[in-house]
């Protein structure tokens, strides 16, 4: 199974209110780097990923930059955590390849696990508007997680 975290794209500072906090919309840096990230995806995508979006306004413009249909998903927004993350995408049994736009730290939380970092209670740092795509594989007996590719919004 290959799962595809992208943290949304620049959106400026948080705000103390958890609510109106998923109203911020992107920056317009943060569409820019939508757009270029979104174009470097549909390059390497196939066409039967899943794509699915946190609720945030800031994690759907990122999403709509990608021009393909996808889900809105209520446990991916900030206030949820990484078993509902994984849980969203069926990770590790999906049969297709599952894009997931989100939020840190549930994302970096979620690569802290998957890739086995020594102190999984630490996110792994994701730059906003970056993916990084993992890969799952048989290996002796066991599934393991691979890290595919890290593609930062301004190399995209």
């Amino acid at each position: 199974m290959d799962l595809i975290i992208w943290r949304h794209a620049h959106a400026g500072d948080p705000l103390d209110d958890p609510e109106a906090d998923l109203l911020r919309p992107l920056s317009p840096k943060g569409e820019r780097q939508a757009v270029r990230v979104a174009a470097w995806l549909n390059k390497h995508l196939t066409d039967s990923t899943r794509v699915l979006a946190s609720p945030a306004v800031r994690a759907q413009q990122t999403v709509h930059a990608l021009g393909r249909a996808f889900k809105t998903v209520d446990t991916l927004s900030p206030s949820h955590g990484v078993d509902d993350l994984l849980a969203a995408a069926r990770f590790p049994r999906s049969r297709e390849a599952v894009l997931v736009v989100g939020h840190n730290p549930t994302l970096g939380l979620a690569l802290a696990r998957l890739l086995e970092v020594a102190d999984t209670t630490q996110p792994v740092t994701i730059k906003k508007g970056a993916v990084w795509w993992l890969r799952t594989r048989d290996r002796e007996g066991g599934e393991q997680v691979t890290l595919h590719a890290v593609i930062g919004p301004d190399n995209a």
